[in-house]
């Protein structure tokens, strides 16, 4: 076992010892199961350097290193050793529970000590008993009668469930039900919910602040994220340190989160939890107050009547976004008059206020004093929205929803890496970064570290161990028309046919556009049914990790997926022997904030398409290609049905940044 005593702190030894452990020879080596990798004990060494450094860290790891146990083992030996908390923050579910249940143990059995690691979710991910018991109380103010079994369903699995979360829920509840019943901040607070209520989100929090490790994920980092203390040391803990895999998804998150939203179905969903006109239910109703409740109820149809001026107002891009700036800025502000709107939310705030000093219940006024809190800051945003307030941002206007039917504001930051810069690689800390994917074909990994502000980090590449040329296939279609050319979804149809015929189904099919996946579909379903395979299709009423389940489980399967297909998914061993992607993933250059960002480089003398179009694409097309060969018995090919690769000039960028493999071109 590998001891934790005083004898061994974490200082300028700490790399070399660590560097042993992971040895040919080393301690590890004993284990059984143990495979040395010199990839893993190099990237070990440089994560245990950087947490003894107090310095930042940039890692590419290929497939196969075995990473998490890389930055694990130091992790949890420095955090032991110094008392710093360790935070590891995901983008995925499945590397959260991979992490948990897995690799921590082994871990922690390698270090022959008790370890504490708490995962922690979302606080509107847990129900909040002393809300719940609150609803249950109110019910008939709050709820139809439709809803009320629902809620006693929740009820009954509340006293029963081990940590109160949804992924523990046996069914899916209305969103309108459980956002009354959620772990809410102003609602959900050590001083409500004590040590003695039973609060899964406390309890959970609690553990957290004792625990050795956190494991979170990204969205929920950024949340808890403020900007820097005075010793710019603590990310969400005094003096903590923060390990990112996958790391290459950190600007599309941080970029979203620094940003803002206001939605017309977040807005009503506000509205109609305080009354609702249609079942006269809600917060209002329960503390029967009649000025209030006509309030909120006049200002439910003044949302519609703005978010539908506002559509009107805009000329959108397939339906979707419409950016908003220059002159179309002041003349949307005119076209949609959002004073009313404006004026309503302010009132309805005030008249909420009042409404909090007429009533006794505590837990009401906490309710109540929360959505006043959300109106303010609605229409603190709709103010900042229309005014166009924060230069370095892009706006938009987008529409969402299957038939497009509701319409939200959207603000972000052109460019998050001067805010990353700022807030994760700061003095004092320590920032780790890693994911199998960040290179475009730099070792220096220049690009990933411009566009998350870590330009001065120490970066470190380090390719699979896995033997590629004897695991891996490319196989390229030269005849294969351009994706604007009106033949092609039936040679993408005819193409996909002869490559899962050649794999026996076994087969992840790659789309960038969800329409062509349906359109090729319906074309190909004839044909599979035909052969007695089973096509199972992104959207087609399965959830991602059921889709996986039953792509694993019905052997001759070939699964149609889109943009969450390309990253994220381990499948090892024969159930998956080809990736088939259909386009060059490159992002699509009209979404307003794409085009703000593409107009930036411009501006400042650069090539768009050489300086972010294509490096984007490249890191997307290896994440897709990553699908494959999880495991060292792997065996697989991988099939590209976009002609451009084989001729255009920027194919050759793609095909150096894939692994070194046989190419066949047919």
């Amino acid at each position: 076992m590998i001891s934790l005593n005083e004898d061994h702190p974490s200082g300028p030894g700490f790399a070399a010892e660590v560097e042993a452990l992971f040895a040919e020879d080393g301690r590890l080596a004993s284990i059984r199961g143990f495979e040395w990798r010199p990839q893993q004990q190099t990237m070990a060494t440089a994560v245990a350097r950087a947490l003894a450094g107090r310095e930042h860290l940039v890692v590419e790891a290929g497939t196969g290193v075995g990473k998490s146990l890389a930055y694990l083992l130091p992790a949890l030996l420095h955090a032991r050793r110094s008392g710093r908390k360790a935070l590891v923050s995901t983008h995925t579910i499945n590397l959260q529970e991979q992490l948990l249940y897995k690799d921590i143990p082994l871990a922690a059995g390698l270090m022959g000590e008790e370890v504490e690691a708490v995962l922690l979710k979302g606080r509107q991910n847990y129900v909040c008993p002393t809300r719940l018991a609150r609803a249950c109380r109110s019910g008939s103010d709050l709820f139809t009668a439709e809803e009320r079994p629902e809620l006693e369903r929740i009820r009954e699995w509340a006293s029963t469930t081990a940590d109160g979360t949804l992924s523990d829920l046996p069914f899916e509840p209305s969103r309108e039900l459980w956002m009354q019943v959620c772990s809410e901040q102003h609602l959900c607070t050590p001083k409500t919910c004590g040590r003695d209520s039973g609060c899964f989100y406390q309890s959970a929090r609690r553990r957290a602040q004792s625990a050795d490790l956190l494991v979170l994920n990204h969205t929920l980092f950024f949340t808890l994220l403020g900007d820097p203390d005075e010793e710019g040391n603590g990310y969400l803990f005094p003096d903590d340190f923060v390990i990112f895999d996958e790391a290459h998804t950190v600007e599309q998150v941080a970029s979203r989160h620094l940003g803002f939203t206001l939605s017309q179905y977040g807005l009503r969903q506000t509205l109609q939890r305080l009354y609702n006109p249609r079942t006269r239910k809600g917060l209002l109703q329960q503390a029967r107050q009649p000025g209030a409740i006509a309030s909120a109820a006049d200002l439910l149809p003044e949302v519609d009547r703005f978010f539908d001026q506002l559509a009107g107002a805009c000329k959108f891009r397939q339906g979707r976004e419409f950016r908003v700036r220059g002159e179309a800025a002041a003349d949307l502000a005119e076209a949609v008059k959002e004073r009313p709107l404006a004026n309503g939310l302010s009132r309805l705030a005030e008249s909420l206020g009042e409404t909090i000093a007429a009533v006794e219940e505590e837990g009401l006024q906490g309710e109540l004093r929360d959505a006043a809190s959300r109106l303010r800051d609605s229409r603190a945003g709709l103010a900042g929205f229309l005014s166009q307030n924060e230069p370095e941002h892009v706006y938009w206007v987008e529409r969402s929803g299957k038939a497009s039917t509701w319409t939200s504001l959207h603000a972000a930051p052109v460019a998050v890496a001067p805010l990353l810069g700022r807030l994760l690689f700061r003095e004092g800390g320590t920032a780790v970064m890693t994911s199998a994917t960040l290179s475009v074909g730099s070792e220096e990994l220049g690009y990933f570290r411009g566009r998350v502000g870590a330009e001065e980090v120490t970066s470190l590449q380090l390719g699979s161990p896995f033997d590629y040329a004897r695991q891996m296939t490319v196989k390229l279609v030269r005849k294969m028309p351009e994706p604007k050319d009106s033949s092609y979804e039936e040679a993408l149809a005819k193409w996909i046919g002869h490559f899962t015929e050649e794999s026996r189904a076994r087969a992840f099919v790659l789309f960038t556009s969800h329409r062509t996946m349906q359109s090729v579909a319906a074309r190909m379903q004839g044909h599979f049914d035909e052969k007695g395979w089973n096509l199972i299709v992104q959207g087609g009423g399965l959830s991602r990790s059921r889709m996986l389940e039953a792509f694993r489980e019905e052997g001759e399967s070939v699964l149609f997926g889109t943009d969450s297909f390309w990253t994220g998914v381990d499948l090892p061993g024969e159930a998956l022997s080809s990736v088939i992607i259909t386009r060059l993933p490159f992002v699509t250059p009209d979404h307003p904030l794409t085009e703000a960002k593409l107009e930036q480089i411009e501006a400042d003398g650069g090539d768009p398409f050489q300086s972010y179009s294509l490096p984007e694409a490249i890191l997307k097309l290896r994440q897709g290609v990553g699908r494959l060969i999880r495991s060292s018995r792997d065996r697989g090919s991988i099939v590209i049905l976009d002609s451009r690769i084989l001729s255009r000039p920027y194919g050759k960028s793609f095909l150096k940044a894939l692994p070194e493999c046989p190419v066949e071109v047919l």
